[in-house]
């Protein structure tokens, strides 16, 4: 022990006199926390600042586009999601939901007809959903929205795969908005025909569901 503290003493002496020694107060990496991704903060709006809202939201929305527009992605708002699922080709595959999200989630409620792509266990899904996106005219990915960013790294694996970035968007405001604008959600398995009660298999209109 009495060498051990010595020793120590002599590295603080000889770190302090030496002209490259180390800063002990110093962060040499700020912000540097092993495995959490720093991220812009936003500061929150004041409670009842519709307009701040607003203006936070727009700021969010048009960074995520510029994110996505770097790794060639598209970015899918409500009326256009709402749009594709009301559209003829969903019936008939030339229009693909694709749910990001992991067993459980997907159990629990997806876009009726979705199929899923859990990224983290591709093995289990491209053999079904390689063939259906290469021949689909859009196909639409969606996790729980927010800062999830499953359907991001899912869309990046399926152009890796072959599929055309130009048919893929993602709906950045996931399964969470898609709940909050009341629409349609299938529980269970893929075309269980099984919705959350209260609701009908068909959506509101894009203007009916986000009024001006």
């Amino acid at each position: 022990m009495v060498i051990l503290v010595a020793g120590g003493a002599l590295a603080l002496v000889a770190n302090h006199l030496s002209p490259r020694g180390v800063v002990l107060s110093r962060n040499y990496f700020p912000g540097a926390v092993p495995g959490i991704v720093s991220r812009p903060v936003v500061a929150a709006p004041p409670a009842g600042n519709s307009e701040s809202t607003n203006a936070l939201a727009a700021i969010s929305e048009e960074s995520l586009k510029e994110r996505f527009k770097a790794q060639g992605l598209q970015l899918a708002d409500s009326n256009l999601v709402i749009q594709l699922f009301r559209d003829p080709r969903y019936a008939s595959e030339l229009v693909v939901f694709l749910d990001a999200r992991d067993d459980q989630h997907y159990q629990e409620g997806h876009v009726p007809g979705a199929y899923q792509f859990d990224h983290y266990r591709a093995e289990k899904h491209l053999a079904t959903i390689l063939p259906v996106c290469q021949t689909a005219d859009q196909v639409v990915i969606y996790c729980n929205g927010g800062l999830c960013e499953d359907s991001e790294f899912s869309a990046l694996m399926l152009i890796e795969a072959g599929v055309l970035k130009e048919r893929l968007w993602v709906y950045g405001g996931g399964m969470t908005e898609w709940k909050t604008n009341n629409l349609p959600v299938e529980i269970g398995a893929r075309q269980s025909g099984q919705l959350l009660p209260g609701q009908s298999s068909a959506p509101s209109s894009p203007s009916e569901t986000n009024p001006p």
